[in-house]
């Protein structure tokens, strides 16, 4: 798990009237992965909100979705938040509680051991366990390729299924970029997919800390 700081600077208050008085800020101390993650709600962190910022949002985000349709998993991983790592959620409805998530390095690691194998959550409709490696579970379900010529938005979802967003309730003031397939004239666009990049500002940059996919369900 990755671990999470918060260090403030302490500050120091001069009286000019001979009375010299300092005061040091408490430093926060280092909390793991999983602690920061079920307070992830509780981010300071503000939305995008201007055009110029919104369209370099969109620049990275798709940078990202095309390193990832192309196979290369290992260009995102300097895109990953430093401290709080990448949560791969399955559906619409993030679990923090059993979500797998990542540090930098360990995402790196298990793209080279392509062996170990993870339980990333239940399939709907049949209840059965999804366990693969990391760069299977990138290629078969996250499926980046599909989003090649998606719609995409910032902050809005276009499509909801039966599985319940709370994307909003865990990531309060965190930026997401959706890339939407609408699915096929086949299958009536009941195949469509959703993938939300959902990203978290870190010392004046903005890095990806949820990979979240969404499709239709029963």
């Amino acid at each position: 798990m990755t671990l999470f700081a918060a260090l403030k600077p302490p500050y120091f208050s001069i009286m000019t009237s001979g009375m010299f008085a300092f005061v040091l800020a408490a430093t926060g101390c280092q909390s793991s992965a999983e602690s920061t993650i079920n307070t992830s709600a509780q981010s300071t962190n503000t939305p995008v909100t201007t055009d110029m910022s919104q369209q370099t949002l969109k620049q990275q985000a798709l940078r990202i979705q095309r390193a990832l349709a192309n196979n290369d998993y290992a260009r995102i991983t300097k895109d990953i938040h430093p401290t709080r790592g990448v949560r791969f959620s399955m559906y619409a409805y993030v679990r923090p509680e059993s979500d797998k998530v990542f540090s930098r390095e360990q995402y790196a690691q298990y793209l080279q051991q392509s062996k170990i194998r993870f339980t990333w959550g239940e399939r709907d409709g049949t209840g059965e366990p999804l366990i693969i490696p990391l760069p299977e579970y990138l290629d078969t379900w996250v499926k980046a390729k599909t989003f090649n010529d998606a719609t995409l938005s910032v902050n809005e979802f276009q499509k909801s299924g039966n599985s319940i967003n709370n994307l909003n309730k865990i990531y309060q003031n965190s930026d997401v970029v959706e890339f939407y397939y609408k699915g096929s004239d086949e299958y009536s666009g009941l195949d469509w997919r959703a993938l939300r990049l959902v990203f978290d500002d870190y010392q004046g940059k903005r890095y990806l800390v949820a990979i979240i996919t969404d499709q239709w369900t029963v």
